[in-house]
């Protein structure tokens, strides 16, 4: 199964030119922890996390105003194309220590977001359909008789 089935095809994403406090404001509007920093073109260029604004912003109590996005990105992101596998994707997901990565096409350009809850909350619907079907297949399952009293 390819990671388009279990991506967000809603992602949150903004310019590089952005400022931190916008990005913050879109965060709590969105309810999401993370955005996906684009080019013009559509190519993700980084990611920002909540962290990344706690840290990089609020600790070294910087003016989120004047910083912009591009000043705090995690740079060097690491994306999946949308026909990678999904235990693909977890095992790079677990080698590279990351929760989130943007799914692109085949051009680059960014068409979605797999984060590790999505992967886990498809994977937990899977086993449940594999149970249902596992218990349609088995026979009843008997009652134990009631232990005679002595």
């Amino acid at each position: 199964m390819g990671l388009v089935k279990c991506c967000r095809e809603q992602v949150v994403a903004v310019s590089p030119d952005t400022p931190a406090v916008e990005v913050a404001r879109i965060m709590g509007e969105k309810n999401v922890g993370s955005v996906v920093i684009v080019s013009g073109d559509n190519r993700p260029v980084g990611v920002i996390t909540d962290r990344d604004l706690a840290v990089r912003v609020m600790a070294q109590e910087r003016n989120p105003g004047e910083v912009r996005a591009g000043d705090i990105v995690t740079r060097d992101v690491i994306t999946f194309r949308d026909s990678m596998g999904v235990y693909e994707a977890i095992q790079k997901m677990t080698a590279e220590g990351i929760r989130r990565m943007p799914v692109v096409d085949d051009a680059g350009k960014l068409i979605g977001i797999v984060t590790m809850d999505d992967i886990i909350r498809m994977l937990g619907e899977e086993m449940a359909a594999i149970a249902k079907n596992i218990e349609k297949q088995s026979p009843p399952m008997q009652k134990e008789a009631a232990p005679v009293p002595m």
